[in-house]
């Protein structure tokens, strides 16, 4: 395979955590962590939306090592929020939001940007080597939905009034394996209890982004359309998007949220490097247009691995 997509990752990397930020009226401090190459400067960043899997610590800041180790070691700064929705947190049921807090998650975001100052002054390493006009956001599964939102997409909360949390410092975003279409597209459990899944619009999540999802991703409690309704976000979005289909790959891509995790159903070393690599490629292209490595990836991956996966633009 071409070494574009499978480079190791030997840059030194550091992260630090917990940073926690005071934020008003959120029912906790917000406590983030911050990974970053150790040399270099003007560096991106990634914002990364943790998913809702079973276990305790994945869906946390303390989560998706193999993604962020990649992001680092290509060069940027990657921020982890623990969302409200985070089981580390034990926060009471009947608390405003829960479970799943969908709301509070795209606002943790934007706080993270309005206090990026606080953050460098946290983080002496970072002092003077960020570059705040380059931001991205990712994030998985119910991460893949927040990303979604900061990227322009709508919904109609619980009162049925349109909300848009779209974030215009935000320049680019990745979805994987996040939610598609509501309506008939919702199993019945989703219709009953994800009230804020019925009714999305892709329509205005017009920022550029790369959606990726598992031709295996059934996920039979959120859907009824099986793999497809993943990639509903690419299909029924405007603007620059690009779909990279894993080929083989179910709701964990390979193992992306943690290293040897228990919750993971179908491990695959070579499908997180694949997933990290690309991924990484297409935002610091997104980010940087003279930066040729999307297109250079994107035809290794056609040339040399096209069984791991396949990848079309619009």
């Amino acid at each position: 395979m071409d070494n574009v997509l499978t480079r190791n990752n030997t840059e030194p990397v550091v992260s630090v955590g917990p940073v926690v930020l005071a934020v008003p009226g959120r029912a906790v401090a917000l406590q983030l962590r911050i990974s970053f190459p150790l040399a270099g400067g003007d560096l991106p960043i990634i914002l990364l939306s943790h998913g809702q899997g079973r276990s305790n610590n994945l869906s946390s800041m303390n989560g998706y090592g193999p993604l962020v180790q990649a992001w680092a070691a290509q060069g940027f700064v990657v921020i982890q929020p623990t969302h409200l929705s985070s089981r580390t947190l034990q926060l009471d049921p009947a608390t405003p939001g829960a479970p799943l807090f969908w709301r509070s998650r795209a606002e943790d975001m934007r706080l993270i940007l309005d206090q990026l100052g606080t953050i460098e002054a946290a983080v002496p390493a970072l002092a003077g080597r960020l570059d705040p006009s380059r931001v991205a956001v990712a994030g998985h599964s119910m991460g893949g939905h927040t990303a979604g939102l900061l990227l322009g997409a709508q919904l109609l909360d619980e009162e049925g009034a349109q909300v848009s949390l779209a974030e215009p410092r935000i320049r680019a975003g990745v979805l994987l394996a996040a939610p598609g279409d509501g309506g008939g597209s919702l199993s019945a459990y989703a219709t009953e209890n994800l009230a804020f899944f019925r009714h999305p619009s892709f329509a205005e999540m017009t920022t550029p982004a790369l959606v990726v999802v598992g031709d295996h991703d059934v996920s039979t409690h959120l859907t009824t359309r099986g793999a497809a309704w993943h990639a509903d976000p690419y299909y029924l979005s405007a603007g620059s998007k690009s779909l990279l289909t894993i080929v083989g790959g179910e709701h964990g891509l390979g193992g992306i949220s943690g290293y040897d995790a228990a919750e993971t159903t179908d491990e695959h070393p070579a499908r997180v490097a694949l997933v990290a690599q690309l991924t990484g490629a297409y935002l610091r292209t997104a980010l940087d247009p003279d930066d040729g490595s999307w297109p250079l990836a994107s035809q290794a991956l056609q040339a040399h691995v096209p069984s791991l996966g396949y990848i079309e633009s619009k």
